[in-house]
């Protein structure tokens, strides 16, 4: 009896784990007559087995290690692409390659080029220790010479517009979505972008890319329950981008988190497409190191509302700004809103300029006179700049700060003033800002006051550190009142 229902327990067994392999089932690349090598265009073959494994239950089609050329490939539901350590999905050359989606992929563009294009699919991954090289120098410079032959419509030869220029990964309105382990490296446009997308998990890549103009590493559009994790982005772009294109959505419940990346732009970023929203977001324990730009930027611009956002444990090394804050106007009628900001633990280390009046503050809070920036909580945040700026060499100071421009209309970045009159925070046209632990210092004595607050109102600041190698007043407040210091 016992031997009877011990061999039944495990024939059940057995039934269980084929079960689970068959519905989970692994093909092989070779299976559907993939080559590797880099001459032979398997954009057919790949498509088949994606078909495929999609009708007949899902599954994973697995590249071993090689080289395996191809056009654009559209994802199906309940499959996944997994490359081994070694096999690499390379992006054909040829722009006639890849094919066109009717998605936005930015307000200036209406339809998306990729290398691998989702539309509307359920549990799709791509997963592996393997590569994806979009080949996008050769690629980019390959459409230039169409523009120049007359067969594609641009603007430029030298720089396409990026509607022209495929991505590596563009999934638009898919659910379940996983991308873990993989490289992904040169791309012609941005690297990868999920646009209204539901339940992604990015952990674990590696994004290498500095092959042409605007290589975002990830663009996150009107996504919700999405997840960046343990992630490395090296970029010639922002790093992790969120943006918003429908005036009726916004992103929700993001989670950033365990990343580090070095840009060309900013290392984290809204904007700017901010036509909807941004909230209910996430962003712990990041790094961003040799980056032109900000460390944290949030631009509501053309009318998004930008709420309920956390950022803790943030580290900046030979970084532009720490952090930067926007509320603007390109829109003209659309206003954004900037609001329940919580900001803390923060350790940042400003790069040095040849010109010291270009380094700006390490803090800059920007709103606009009918567009007031609210509720920003700044906790434990230590920034560290050179300084050395000279009075002589200035044109703006306290004296006149009504010379810096508004610029509601302008792209937004950090630097968008100008000269500044502070070295440090530089808050304009903000109410309820409260500080509590701020350590600011720089190496070379500056003219310019370490804090400059300008139509700012019912803010506190607590526990207050300034270094600087000469004395002089610490903060200049003009147009300003309730401040609690």
């Amino acid at each position: 009896m016992y031997i009877t229902l011990r061999r039944a327990g495990m024939m059940a067994l057995i039934f269980i784990l084929n079960f689970l392999s068959l519905s989970a089932k692994d093909y092989q690349a070779s299976f559907f007559g993939i080559q590797s090598g880099s001459s032979a265009l398997n954009t057919r073959s790949i498509q088949f087995g994606i078909d495929y494994i999609s009708a007949n239950g899902g599954g994973r089609l697995v590249f071993p290690e090689g080289k395996y050329l191809t056009g654009c490939i559209h994802f199906k539901s309940n499959v996944t692409l997994h490359l081994n350590k070694g096999a690499v999905l390379l992006g054909s050359t040829n722009p006639f390659d890849y094919d066109r989606q009717n998605t936005p992929f930015d307000h200036n563009f209406q339809t998306s080029l990729a290398l691998i294009l989702g539309l509307n699919q359920r549990n799709i991954g791509i997963t592996g220790e393997g590569e994806i090289d979009g080949q996008g120098k050769e690629l980019a410079a390959a459409v230039g010479e169409l523009v120049k032959k007359g067969l594609v419509k641009d603007r430029s030869v030298n720089r396409p517009d990026e509607d022209n220029r495929p991505m590596i990964i563009n999934f638009f309105g898919c659910e379940k979505v996983t991308v873990k382990n993989i490289t992904l490296r040169n791309s012609a446009c941005w690297v990868e972008c999920y646009n209204k997308c539901k339940n992604v998990i990015i952990d674990s890549i590696r994004v290498e890319s500095r092959a042409f103009w605007n290589n975002d590493g990830i663009d996150i559009v009107d996504c919700t329950d999405f997840k960046v994790t343990n992630s490395y982005f090296n970029c010639s772009d922002d790093g992790i981008c969120l943006k918003s294109l429908d005036p009726d959505a916004a992103n929700g419940n993001i989670l950033i988190q365990n990343n580090s990346m070095t840009t060309d732009a900013s290392g984290i970023k809204f904007g700017t497409a901010s036509l909807g929203g941004f909230k209910n977001i996430r962003i712990l324990n990041n790094k961003v190191f040799d980056t032109n730009r900000s460390a944290i930027a949030l631009e509501a611009v053309d009318g998004a509302v930008i709420d309920n956002i956390e950022v803790d444990g943030l580290q900046g090394r030979n970084i532009g700004n720490a952090i930067f804050l926007r509320a603007g106007a390109r829109k003209g009628a659309r206003k954004g809103k900037v609001q329940n900001i919580s900001i803390q633990n923060v350790d940042v280390e400003i790069r040095n300029e040849r010109n010291p009046l270009k380094i700006m503050p390490g803090i800059v809070i920007g709103g606009l006179p009918d567009q007031i920036i609210t509720n920003v909580k700044l906790k434990n945040i230590a920034i560290r700049s050179a300084g050395g700026a000279e009075k002589t060499a200035a044109k703006i100071s306290t004296d006149n700060l009504k010379d810096i421009p508004e610029k509601a209309d302008s792209y937004p970045e950090y630097n968008m003033f100008g000269e500044l009159p502070s070295w440090g925070v530089f808050i304009r046209h903000a109410r309820n800002v409260q500080v509590d632990g701020l350590s600011i210092a720089i190496a070379k004595a500056d003219f310019r006051t370490a804090m400059v607050l300008d139509d700012t109102h019912q803010s506190g600041f607590k526990k207050l550190n300034v270094k600087e190698p000469q004395s002089k007043k610490k903060i200049f407040m003009a147009n300003s009142s309730e401040i609690k210091l």
